[in-house]
């Protein structure tokens, strides 16, 4: 299956994310997984989230330990599906981009705070990291046009996210859920407001057919 997800990515390599030959943007499968680490976990902490709670509940996370988590998210990227995909600049993997159908993430499924829109088959993003050292240097464009393109490669009808839209600089420890700009910027819509929130500000539904 990990050859299949590269073979899907080959047609992005040939759009926008290829414009710079510095760029890559590839699915978090077995073999990538420390490169994985090095992006959402570089001080290597034992209690780090490992980009899990919207995957699996609280109590489920608990009874793994802190301990088990990273074990626990290196098994998802051997699912069929990969978690997400990873940007690299230059060979370095710099960004995180958590995407996959949003009836594979149980968390937003079952979200009485995020709720379907329609009945469309959308795939979701639920948080993008850049790696520190790397921001400012166009990361996220790069990184959600190849996100884009991965869910368009394995049949995805259409790509969700849940950012805020803030004013100015926005709390760097809810940072993960992106902002309006920056999905704007790559040709998502806003179709609706959830009831969740982040940094006090709600987070709205914003959407990318393809």
């Amino acid at each position: 299956m990990e050859e299949a997800q590269d073979s899907a990515m080959e047609s992005i390599i040939q759009g926008p994310v290829a414009e710079d030959a510095r760029w890559e943007v590839l699915p978090v499968v077995e073999q990538r997984f420390e490169d994985f680490a090095a992006v959402v976990n570089p001080t290597g902490r034992e209690k780090h989230c490992w980009c899990l709670s919207h995957r699996l509940g609280a109590k489920e996370i608990q009874t793994l330990g802190a301990g088990h988590r990273v074990d626990a998210m290196r098994a998802l990227s051997a699912e069929p599906i990969a978690p997400g995909v990873l940007a690299y600049k230059d060979g370095v993997p710099v960004g995180w981009c958590s995407i996959s159908p949003r009836s594979q993430i149980p968390l937003l499924e079952r979200s009485k705070l995020i709720r379907p829109v329609d009945g469309v088959a959308v795939w979701s993003i639920i948080c993008v990291v850049v790696r520190s050292g790397f921001r400012r240097q166009g990361v996220n464009t790069h990184m959600l046009e190849g996100a884009l393109g991965y869910a368009k490669a394995l049949g995805a009808p259409a790509v969700e996210a849940y950012p805020v839209d803030p004013e100015g600089r926005m709390d760097l420890t809810m940072a993960f859920v992106g902002t309006r700009k920056m999905f704007e910027s790559v040709g998502f819509k806003v179709i609706g407001v959830t009831d969740a929130v982040a940094s006090r500000m709600p987070r709205l539904v914003m959407r990318k057919d393809l």
